[in-house]
């Protein structure tokens, strides 16, 4: 397990390490955005990702990189939903056992899948606190290793594995990336593989007006709670780490708003233009392109479609 920020090396080791467990997803295009916003996007579809999001990429690289007698006891983990997904998921690959704490209102697509993976939930209400708090007493008792949704090198250095396959299939040609934020791992990945592998290439931040931490801490320079949270987004509900923060400090150059009408407008418009199937927090890179469009004309943008694991039960359309 590695204590510092991951470099080009750990990124390119850590690739190597998930790619025969992951899909390379593919890098889609569409003319309708590219009329709509004026600029050209590249679509990565994270959302046919292995278990549906990117979080794959993160949840196998920590586990890949655990040594076998940290696995003994199994792993554990808070998430409400897709890093859930992702540790059970990378643990059955291991063979390990996996303790996963999940808010009780987490969307039911994201808790059947969970426990289709073979995984023990146990349910908290829905605050940062709580699930932390949780956790801490499942490790306490069960001697699980413990793998922050986020805020861990491993994690960080998986998800980076994202944009560095963006990267190299657009051919090093983006002016800019744009991913959502939430708790940090893939922005911050996401902001280290652009440093590293495609220099010069600027990297945004989108994050949902009902859940904006990150854009309060990226102006006050300390990590900064959202002054209040209710966003269609729920898999950005949390806040920033003391690991992904100064990444995104240093390489991401700026934190973009958008509202929820924004995020319902912009999943609908992938659903119905491109034909696939992305959840509300997939959708907020696009709702900031749209929202910011005149800023971003005539520019080459890299777009990180996050996950796919929308409940069909309860579009927001």
């Amino acid at each position: 397990m590695s204590g510092t920020v991951p470099t080009r090396e750990t990124i390119e080791a850590a690739h190597k390490l998930v790619a025969p467990f992951i899909h390379r997803t593919p890098v889609m295009t569409s003319q309708f955005f590219n009329r709509l916003c004026g600029a050209e996007l590249f679509f990565k579809c994270e959302n046919f990702q292995k278990i549906g999001a990117f979080k794959a990429r993160g949840g196998l690289n920590a586990i890949l990189s655990l040594p076998a007698d940290k696995l003994v006891n199994g792993v554990a983990t808070h998430s409400s939903g897709n890093h859930a997904q992702a540790i059970a998921f990378a643990a059955s690959r291991v063979g390990a056992k996996a303790y996963i704490v999940m808010p009780e209102n987490s969307p039911l697509v994201k808790i059947r899948a969970v426990e289709e993976y073979g995984a023990e939930i146990t349910f908290c209400v829905n605050t940062p606190e709580a699930r932390q708090e949780a956790v801490d007493q499942i490790v306490a008792h069960t001697g699980a290793t413990f793998i922050h949704p986020f805020n861990n090198y491993e994690v960080i250095a998986g998800q980076a594995t994202a944009a560095k396959e963006l990267i190299e299939d657009t051919k090093d040609t983006l002016d800019l990336i744009i991913a959502p934020v939430g708790g940090g791992g893939l922005i911050s990945g996401t902001a280290l593989s652009a440093s590293y592998f495609s220099h010069g290439t600027r990297v945004y931040a989108a994050e949902p007006e009902g859940a904006a931490d990150a854009i309060l801490s990226f102006k006050s320079d300390k990590i900064e709670k959202a002054p209040y949270v209710k966003t269609i987004a729920d898999g950005l509900l949390t806040y920033l780490g003391d690991k992904t923060f100064p990444i995104i400090k240093e390489y991401v150059t700026d934190v973009l708003l958008v509202s929820d009408e924004e995020i319902i407008a912009a999943m609908r418009f992938l659903w119905e233009r491109m034909k696939i199937v992305v959840e509300p927090s997939g959708a907020v890179p696009l709702a900031a392109i749209i929202r910011n469009k005149e800023d971003f004309k005539g520019k080459k943008i890299g777009v990180i479609l996050t996950g796919g694991n929308a409940h069909l039960g309860k579009l927001p359309f």
